[in-house]
């Protein structure tokens, strides 16, 4: 068994924002391994992020983002618990980067619950008329219709998307990272995206 010094524990400590117990336990239980460790508390923590995901977060920012000479301009409002966690530079980080998401991945929603269901069902008839267009068996032509379904909601939903800065991760993994350093549960209610000229003739 390897020998715990408080050195890794105060390492461990910087890197995950942890708790000392928690730090002492996690290296304890991988055998002083700190990347384990490392994994074993980020488990941890999304555990958690995942429980306080039924908090009510009513507190939060509203922010602006204008990019490429004013072409494109997002404001974003989201919410967190308290007041002191909205003015952490992780929360602003957080929403500057959603807000930078919405500009460059253009969603049309938050999140998949907010499709509305004439949307989704028209979504699904015209993947199902394609797969039977594409000579597909009627026993898969519903399978497949889902499949693309899924690629639409990963395309226009917020939360859905891959991380414009990390696409090997979704955005809702992102905030669920941010919500298990934090200890608060953060969520996005609207967003509104402009661009110059849309719309117009």
């Amino acid at each position: 068994m390897a020998t715990i010094t408080s050195e890794m524990v105060k390492e461990l400590r910087e890197r995950t924002g942890a708790g000392m117990l928690d730090c002492k336990k996690a290296l304890e239980a991988t055998g002083g391994d700190m990347e384990k460790a490392v994994e074993e508390l980020r488990k941890k923590g999304l555990a958690a992020a995942a429980k306080r995901a039924g908090r009510v977060a009513s507190e939060g920012i509203v922010d602006a983002y204008i990019h490429g000479n004013g072409r494109i301009g997002v404001l974003i409002e989201v919410n967190c618990e308290t007041d002191f966690v909205a003015r952490t530079e992780d929360f602003r980080r957080l929403t500057r980067d959603l807000a930078m998401q919405v500009a460059a991945a253009r969603p049309e929603y938050v999140s998949r619950e907010d499709v509305p269901s004439e949307v989704r069902e028209r979504e699904l008839e015209i993947y199902r008329a394609a797969a039977r267009n594409e000579g597909k068996p009627e026993q898969v032509v519903e399978k497949i219709a889902q499949g693309r379904l899924e690629k639409y909601f990963q395309e226009v939903c917020l939360l859905e998307q891959p991380f414009i800065k990390d696409p090997n991760k979704r955005v809702r993994d992102v905030i669920s990272e941010v919500i298990a350093r934090l200890g608060e549960n953060i969520t996005v209610r609207r967003f509104v995206r402009f661009e110059r000229g849309e719309g117009m003739n």
